[in-house]
Order: C-alpha cells, then sequence, then structure tokens
C-alpha cells in the first residue's frame, strides 16, 4: 500500500528521570514540540526510544500517553519488531488495539535470518493486523539486510506500507526503489541520506534529528515536495553537521545530550548505554548552534 504518511516524522527519544523512571512531563513537552514544528508523524519506541531497556509495562504507559497527548494531531507509529517473530506479533496486535496509526517493525536482530526468514517474519505481523506496517531495514545494528527483492515481495502485502531505510548504500536503496514503486512506499532512516532518499521518490524521512531539529526536517521534505532542490540543498548543507554529532556515539547517546542542551530535559541513556563524552558535547554544542537551532 501506499500514501500512509508522508513528510517529516521524528524517530522519538524517551526521557528518563534524575531516579531512572520515565519523565512524562519532559516527553509531553517534547511532543508538543514537534508538533508546534509541524511534524508529521510521531514514531514512539523505535530504536531510539530505547524499548530494549524498558518493562512491557513502561512500553504500555509510554504508548498510552503518547495517544493522549498527541490526540490526533500527528500521526502516531509504535515500535513493535523483534528478534522473535510471535512477540512482534503479540506487540503489534496491542498496538493496534491501544490505536496506533500504524507500526514500525525492526527486521529481526541478532539471530541474522535468511531473506525467506525476512518475508514470513513480515507476513506474520501484516497478516495479524489491519493497520498500515513500515519495515525497517538497518543492518548495522541487526546483522539482517533487507534485499531489493526481498522487499519487491514485501511490497505486494496488502498493508505494508514502506520501508524504513538506513542500509546506507544509496545503490541498494535506488534498486529498491526501482522494484516497490508503486506498491509501498519509501521513507529515509538515515539522516544523512535524506535529501538523496526523497530525490528518488522517498515520500519522507524518520529522522533522528529531528528531534532537536524538526522545523528544519520538515521543511527539507517540503522544499523536496515542491521540487526546489537549491534550497533543499541549502538546508540539507546547514544540517549534515548537526546530524554528523548526532552520531559521534551510538544513537541515542548524542542526540539527548542535544535535547538537554535546547531546553528539552532528555536525561541520560539507561545503562548500558552512557552519557556523551565531554569531547563530543562540545561538537554538538557548536553544531547546535551552527544550525541555527535556538534553546527552548
Amino acid at each position: 500500500m501506499t500514501g500512509f504518511f508522508k513528510g517529516s516524522a521524528t524517530a522519538m527519544i524517551t526521557p528518563f528521570s534524575a531516579d531512572g523512571g520515565i519523565n512524562f512531563d519532559a516527553f509531553g513537552r517534547m511532543i508538543e514540540y514537534q508538533i508546534a514544528n509541524g511534524t508529521d508523524a510521531l514514531v514512539v519506541l523505535g530504536t531510539t526510544g530505547e524499548p530494549a531497556t524498558m518493562t512491557e509495562e513502561e512500553k504500555t504507559a509510554v504508548m498510552q500517553f503518547a495517544l493522549e497527548k498527541i490526540n490526533g494531531r500527528a500521526k502516531v507509529i509504535f515500535g513493535t519488531g523483534s528478534n522473535c517473530t510471535a512477540h512482534a506479533v503479540e506487540a503489534s496486535i496491542k498496538a493496534e488495539k491501544m490505536g496506533a496509526d500504524g507500526l514500525l517493525a525492526v527486521t529481526p536482530y541478532y539471530n541474522k535470518c535468511t531473506q525467506k526468514g525476512i518475508v514470513a517474519y513480515y507476513k506474520a505481523i501484516c497478516g495479524a493486523v489491519k493497520i498500515p506496517v513500515i519495515a525497517y531495514n538497518v543492518p548495522a545494528r541487526t546483522g539482517v539486510n533487507i534485499l531489493p527483492p526481498t522487499a519487491e515481495e514485501l511490497s505486494y502485502i496488502d498493508n505494508m506500507a514502506g520501508i524504513k531505510e538506513a542500509c546506507g548504500n544509496m545503490e541498494q536503496i535506488c534498486e529498491t526503489m526501482r522494484r516497490i514503486r508503486p506498491r509501498m512506499d519509501l521513507y529515509s532512516g538515515d539522516d544523512n541520506l535524506n535529501l538523496p532518499i526523497l530525490a528518488i521518490g522517498g515520500k519522507g524521512l524518520i529522522s533522528v534529528v529531528g528531534n532537536i531539529a524538526p522545523k528544519e526536517v520538515k521543511q527539507l521534505a517540503v522544499l523536496m515536495q515542491q521540487h526546489k532542490l537549491d534550497e533543499a540543498n541549502e538546508l540539507q548543507d546547514r544540517l549534515l553537521p548537526l546530524i554528523d554529532a548526532c552520531f559521534t556515539e551510538v544513537n541515542p547517546i548524542p542526540v539527548k545530550e542535544g535535547c538537554n542542551m535546547i531546553g528539552l530535559d532528555a536525561g541520560i541513556p539507561r545503562a548500558p548505554l552512557t552519557e556523551l563524552e565531554d569531547a563530543h558535547k562540545e561538537i554538538m554544542r557548536n553544531c547546535i548552534k551552527s544550525a541555527g537551532i535556538k534553546s527552548l
């Protein structure tokens, strides 16, 4: 299926308080910051949200809070992927019942299944729910790569709404786009490649840097929709140092510190992730300034 959403989505962080719990007040402010700056969809409990360190009760509470706070003002997409197909199906059914607009399901990680296993995994998830499902391809984290012929096979599943691409290989992404067009949408899952993915027909961005710069990420998507390539290039050039700063250490370590710097109380990641190193803090601080991001 096509047309689930277009424009910008932010892969939301989950803010933790000093005692290690979830800081719902801060999360609410982050949601309002996104909506005020035009973000079209919020991805909650994706990789950037650190669900791997959260209990099922915490995840349920975050989902319910997000739904109530957003209240239809943007699309709500919940991360439900797992390295266990049965668990992914169960989580997807739960998210649909709670009221999610769509799902983001990362490929099974660590197990390193075959391409046949990838197809079976997504067929199981899509067959269990009626809402749109976006596949998430991030082989650097999962050890599994959705190859273009596999993406093509997925595109024939009725409620398979797209693929979030973060494989880092534009040659592969172009071939995937060729094979899935016009049955399934392509979304950028790598902020460094936002502009070229939009240029080949990507429908939107699922962005990490959007936690800090939602207005600019949305503007980039709009400029590309309007075919204003020169302006889009200028904006992407301005954002690239900040994007790089968001990945000086593993995501979401840097972006959480960046949010802290602009006045969003993100706290620090949960162990085994650590606080951003001092040298990288200085880089982040300088890049936020050079990108023109104002403190709240």
